[in-house]
C-alpha cells in the first residue's frame, strides 16, 4: 500500500494496543500497518503529546476498520469476553483462559521487552523452561501408554522428534500463532511473526501459561490434542501431515541423498549468564554456512539450525 493511498483507523500512545488492533483487522482480511506520527499532527489536532502510534489501513478500509473496532470495544465493555483477536486464538487453542494476562505474557517475546522502557514487560523465556518440562513429561506419558511395545530407544526418538523445533514451529503456524506474537519493531520488521525458533518458543510457552492457568490437566489435555493423533499414525507406519523427522537426521539424509558433504555443527558465539547461556550454532554443508540459529543448550541450537538449512534447501536455496 502506498503511504498517499493509508487512513488512521486508529491512534494510540500503547504499541501494545497497536499490534492486537493490527492483527485484529488482519484476521478481517483488512491489511494494516502501524506507523509513528512523528510529526505529531494527530495528537495536536486532539491536544495530547502522547498520541503516536498510529494503525493505518486503505482508505476505502477505513470505515469498515473502525466497525470492527467498535464492535469489538463493545464485546469488551459488555463482558462478552476477551477481544475478538483473544477469543479466536482461545477458540484455535481449545482452551479459554482465566487470567488473558499469563497468555499475553507467553507470546511476549524479548524484543519487546528491550523496547519498553517503564521495566513492565515481562518476555517468554522463563515460560519456555516450564512450557519445555510440562511438554516432555506429558509426551513422555503418553508414548509410554500408546506405545507399550516400543523399547526405550524407540521411545526416545519418537519423543525428541515430537518436541523437536520443526515439530514445534508446525504446530505453531497451524494454531497461527504468529499472528498473535508480541515483537519489538526490530523483530516486526525483520519478519519475527513467521520465523520458525520464534515459533516453536512461544508455542511451548503457551502450553506453559495453559499450565499456570489451568493446571496439568489443561495442559495434557490441549497436548494430548494436539499429538495423539501424530502417534497413533506413526504407530501404524504412516507420517502425518506436518510432522517432520528429527531435524539433525533429516538433514543429513538430505545431504546424503544428494551426494554432498555430511553437515558440520560449530559453536559461532555465546551470551548471557552462566545460568541462563544462549548459543549460537552455525551448520556447514562442504565450504558453506547453510543456516545459523541460537538456543539454550547446543543442542538445541543445532536442531533450530538444521531445520532452517532444511527448510532453505528444500525449497530450492541450495548454496552449490
Amino acid at each position: 500500500m502506498s503511504t498517499d493511498d493509508l487512513a488512521v483507523a486508529l491512534a494510540t500512545a500503547s504499541e501494545g494496543e497497536a499490534s492486537v488492533v493490527q492483527s485484529l483487522l488482519r484476521s478481517h482480511g483488512i491489511q494494516a500497518v502501524i506507523s509513528t506520527d512523528r510529526l505529531g499532527r494527530v495528537a495536536s489536532l486532539r491536544g495530547d503529546p502522547q498520541l503516536t502510534v498510529l494503525v493505518m489501513v486503505a482508505a476505502g478500509d477505513v470505515a469498515q476498520a473502525r466497525e470492527i473496532l467498535g464492535a469489538s470495544r463493545a464485546a469488551v465493555s459488555a463482558g462478552d469476553g476477551p477481544p475478538a483477536d483473544e477469543a479466536r486464538l482461545e477458540g484455535a487453542l481449545g482452551y479459554r483462559f482465566a487470567n488473558l494476562g499469563v497468555l499475553e505474557d507467553a507470546l511476549t517475546h524479548r524484543s519487546r521487552v528491550h523496547e519498553d522502557p517503564s521495566g513492565g514487560v515481562v518476555d517468554n523465556e522463563s515460560m519456555e523452561f516450564l512450557g519445555d518440562a510440562v511438554l516432555g513429561f506429558v509426551i513422555a506419558d503418553l508414548l509410554y501408554r500408546e506405545c507399550p511395545d516400543q523399547d526405550e530407544g524407540g521411545k526416545s526418538k519418537l519423543k525428541a522428534t515430537l518436541v523437536s523445533a520443526v515439530t514445534l514451529s508446525e504446530r505453531a503456524r497451524a494454531l497461527g500463532l504468529g499472528a498473535h506474537l508480541v515483537l519489538g519493531k526490530g523483530e516486526e520488521r525483520s519478519g519475527g511473526r513467521s520465523k520458525s525458533g520464534l515459533l516453536a518458543d512461544a508455542y511451548v510457552a503457551v502450553i506453559a501459561a495453559i499450565y499456570l492457568d489451568g493446571g496439568i490437566d489443561a495442559a495434557r489435555a490441549f497436548i494430548e490434542r494436539e499429538f495423539l493423533e501424530c502417534v497413533r499414525e506413526v504407530q501404524m507406519g504412516r507420517r502425518p501431515a506436518g510432522f517432520d523427522a528429527d531435524a539433525k537426521s533429516g538433514l543429513q539424509e538430505w545431504t546424503q541423498a544428494h551426494v554432498q558433504p555430511l553437515p558440520a555443527y560449530n559453536v559461532i558465539g555465546e551470551r548471557g549468564p552462566d545460568h541462563a547461556k544462549i548459543f549460537e550454532i552455525g551448520v556447514t554443508v562442504g565450504q558453506e554456512v547453510v543456516a545459523t540459529a541460537t538456543g539454550r543448550n547446543k543442542k538445541e541450537a543445532e536442531q533450530r539450525a538444521a531445520a532452517l538449512a532444511l527448510q532453505r534447501l528444500r525449497r530450492g536455496g541450495s548454496p552449490w
